[in-house]
């Protein structure tokens, strides 16, 4: 499985992943993204930018990059980038396949992505994905599984996706929504000639939804590999929009909110991997300071009660507007 060459990195931030839906498209749902990017969004300041970013990633000792057809041209950027620098073997590559971007590199669109499970989008986007990426694929996900996602019971996709498998691409699943614990569950119920088929799961987990947990442990205990998204919350844990709490708690460590928001994410035995969605190398130096931030019962306990409902907190995500 790829992400064993995760484990044999030797910094202290390899369980660190970077993933670029921040930066490589032009329009998002973080909170302050107006100030990490500015006003010239072309491809080709998005492009450079995405690659100072991942420069300064590898660097640092990230091993791990997230990508998805639908996060504007991520796949293409991260692909200039491999091919710029041929010497990098070491690093794991996720995509994810199901969503279809549809806001034409603008930030005022009225939908910026659609989505769709279904065998022909797999089949259109597959072709997409490894025209761009090749054999630098190691992980192919369908993108933000619900319960009632039709990728959880269609068995002619199944069989695409275990073929896929079985040339040697992992296969796994992202979810999204306040039933990410009923989609990871019955995920794990899905099989193909009695084998599982799913070998890693992605999650939203942070401070304020935690609701995933209990079954993303499951699926750890069941063998899949647990990546975490959206630990900041979508810019909501970050410096001003912080909880009172979290500020208190990032003074006492004399970190940033960010590191703390991350740490805690890094502290649950089932992850491992937690993504970093900075769009800009700064943010990405205090992300990577997760690693080193140390919390008392005391602090893990004031941070615990920012947990909110589950449906309460999608809706404030839904809310957020694209920038």
């Amino acid at each position: 499985m790829p992400f064993a060459r995760l484990a044999t990195a030797t910094t202290p931030t390899c369980h660190i992943g970077l993933g670029l839906a921040a930066i490589a498209r032009p329009g998002y749902i973080n909170l302050g993204r107006d100030e990490d990017l500015g006003d010239d969004r072309s491809v080709e300041t998005l492009r450079a930018r995405t690659h100072e970013l991942l420069d300064a990633a590898y660097v640092q000792g990230v091993r791990y990059f997230d990508v998805a057809r639908s996060y504007g041209r991520s796949e293409e950027f991260l692909a200039d980038w491999l091919k710029k620098n041929p010497h990098i073997d070491d690093v794991v590559i996720g995509s994810k396949w199901g969503y279809i971007y549809t806001a034409g590199w603008t930030t005022d669109a009225e939908r910026h992505e659609v989505k769709d499970h279904g065998v022909q989008t797999y089949d259109r986007q597959r072709a997409e994905t490894a025209e761009l990426l090749g054999d630098r694929l190691d992980l192919y996900q369908i993108h933000s599984v619900t319960p009632e996602s039709p990728a959880l019971t269609d068995r002619e996709l199944h069989a695409r996706l275990a073929e896929a498998a079985a040339q040697g691409t992992t296969i796994g699943f992202s979810t999204s929504g306040p039933a990410q614990a009923d989609a990871i569950r019955a995920a794990l119920e899905v099989t193909v000639d009695g084998e599982p088929l799913f070998r890693t799961v992605q999650s939203t987990y942070n401070a304020l939804e935690t609701s995933a947990a209990p079954a993303l442990a499951e699926a750890h205990d069941a063998g899949l590999t647990v990546i975490v998204k959206e630990g900041m919350a979508n810019g909501r844990l970050a410096g001003p929009h912080a909880p009172d709490v979290l500020k208190a708690v990032a003074e006492e460590t004399s970190l940033g909110c960010d590191a703390v928001a991350l740490a805690l994410v890094l502290r649950r035995p089932w992850a491992a991997v937690v993504l970093s969605g900075a769009a800009t190398t700064d943010q990405l130096a205090s992300n990577l300071h997760a690693a080193v931030v140390d919390l008392d019962d005391d602090q893990l306990s004031r941070l615990a009660a920012l947990a909110e409902e589950p449906a309460a907190y999608w809706e404030h995500r839904a809310r957020l507007p694209w920038h």
